[in-house]
């Protein structure tokens, strides 16, 4: 029997062939729990259940203050249960406790906490100007889609659970959320949480299983009518595909190759610790990592020198310790696409300035475990591969320029347009550079920094759509155009049915 269950029609139950898997922590290598391996019958139960509570149920006829209130009600559980949260999600993903006390829960409260409201605020209805040929009332109504899925990647898990659940319920619609393989524990755990706000069977259900059963029947579903997945490029086009079938809606967020630009006004000091923020934050498991650094010529010899001056003191270790600032990647065969990477931009570009390899000065306890170095490359060719594909590990590539036009070049020379950066300390040439930067957040004199309050997502192959913000409640619900020309206008309002006679 699996530790946790699957999250079905409000209930909790084991897959329906009986088959589980194990989680590890990734810093030790020892088995966290046994969780269920759901399959594609699971997965059909899952999104059957959310379409009769569509359809039949209560949850999408409440009004948005009745849903808000139940969100609400999520987030207190959410905060009366933080601790073990917070301790799954460093466990299970190899982030820090300290990210996941400080960024990962406080992240799903707030996405819960933001889409209540704008459950209570976004209108419903708007009235539209009425139009005199005919005479006629017109509005615009917003209703909810209908089922929706989520498959989420397995850097955030908590947060992006909270990112695909809250704004489909709060918009008056069901889910069923697929978190990654790797790292399921804090969602299984959130199922939990839920049941406990009583919400209607089926409104909320949570599976867990690979993606080629499980995500590929959420993609491709009839009964499903939008399908919102957060993961690599290459994924996101096969579910682009399974998606087109039913020519259900999507909302895609995918990878990212981000510039991080370095002009020569800015502070040294304060722009390398950015750099190195962007980068190594979560090991560089973030897809909107500023992972090309592009540093003006006249600065960067002696900012590539305060780069990898403060990258050495970047603490690398067990990721349950308050003291650490990067813990393990999230698997051994994360460890080795890294890995592979660097060999690579040892091929091309030569020796990194620092990393390169795991660290050597581990404890016993961790000899197991799937730790990398912080790695920095410089003089790189914004051609070479390490410069182009997306890595998802700690590595830095430095590239130099000259003008502000060739950075704005180097910049956009990608296939992602995710995120990026602009370090400067004049605010005006910043915001110039970051209006010609095709990407869908740029951060000027910081990184990383993402609210519920604010749009998110990318330009070209990083994705279609936006995550929170208003536009991220609205893309979950239809909008429908009402006509109402009074019966009692009389044939003359009618006009127009002359154009066949009757």
């Amino acid at each position: 029997m699996a530790d946790y269950q699957l999250f079905i029609d409000g209930a909790f139950t084991d897959a329906a062939s009986g088959e589980t898997f194990a989680t590890y922590n990734p810093g030790t290598g020892q088995k966290l729990a046994d969780l269920p391996k759901a399959g594609r019958d699971d997965a059909i139960r899952a999104i059957e259940a959310a379409r009769k509570a569509f359809d039949e149920g209560p949850w999408p006829k409440m009004s948005g203050a009745e849903r808000a209130a139940k969100l609400r009600r999520i987030v207190e559980l959410i905060n009366q249960h933080s601790a073990e949260l917070a301790e799954l999600e460093a466990l299970d993903s190899g982030g820090t406790i300290l990210k996941a006390q400080m960024a990962d829960v406080p992240g799903a409260v707030s996405a819960f906490e933001w889409f209540a409201r704008m459950a209570e605020e976004r209108p419903d209805r708007v009235d539209l100007e009425g139009s005199p040929f005919p005479v006629s009332q017109n509005y615009i109504r917003y209703e909810p889609i209908g089922v929706c899925t989520g498959i989420i990647p397995w850097n955030f898990p908590l947060i992006m659970a909270a990112w695909k659940i809250a704004p489909a319920l709060a918009a008056g619609n069901t889910s069923v959320l697929k978190p990654a393989s790797l790292t399921s524990l804090s969602a299984l755990k959130l199922a939990q949480i839920i049941a406990e706000a009583d919400l209607p069977p089926g409104v909320v259900n949570i599976l867990a299983g690979p993606g080629g059963t499980v995500g590929e029947e959420l993609a491709s579903n009839p009964l499903v009518d939008k399908t919102a997945f957060t993961g690599s490029t290459e994924v996101g086009r096969r579910i682009m595909q399974l998606a087109s079938g039913t020519v259900k809606a999507v909302t895609l967020e995918l990878g990212g190759k981000s510039a991080n630009i370095v002009l020569d006004d800015a502070d040294l000091d304060l722009a390398a610790a950015g750099v190195l923020w962007g980068t190594f934050f979560h090991g560089g498991q973030v897809c909107e990592s500023g992972t090309r650094a592009l540093v003006q010529r006249g600065i960067y010899d002696e900012f590539v020198s305060l780069l990898v001056e403060k990258a050495n003191n970047i603490v690398v270790g067990d990721q349950m310790e308050m003291t650490t600032n990067i813990g393990p990647l999230v698997s051994r065969g994360q460890v080795e696409t890294v890995e592979r990477y660097v060999k690579l931009g040892r091929d091309e570009v030569g020796e990194p300035l620092c990393g390169g390899s795991a660290p050597e000065d581990l404890p016993d306890h961790l000899d197991k475990g799937a730790f990398y170095r912080p790695t920095i490359f410089a003089d790189v060719d914004n051609k070479a591969k390490i410069a182009q594909e997306e890595i998802f590990g700690p590595v830095l590539c430095v590239i130099p320029f000259d003008t502000d036009d060739e950075a704005v070049a180097i910049a956009n020379d990608s296939i992602y347009g995710l995120a990026g950066g602009v370090q400067s300390g004049n605010i005006e040439r910043a915001e110039a550079v970051a209006a010609r930067m095709r990407t869908g957040t740029v951060w000027i004199n910081d990184y990383h920094l993402i609210s519920p309050e604010r749009p998110f997502g990318g330009y070209k192959q990083s994705g279609i759509g936006r995550e929170l913000g208003t536009q991220g409640y609205d893309i979950y619900r239809q909008v429908k155009h009402v006509h109402i020309n009074p019966e009692t206008s009389g044939r003359d309002n009618h006009f127009h049915y002359g154009v066949l006679g009757v």
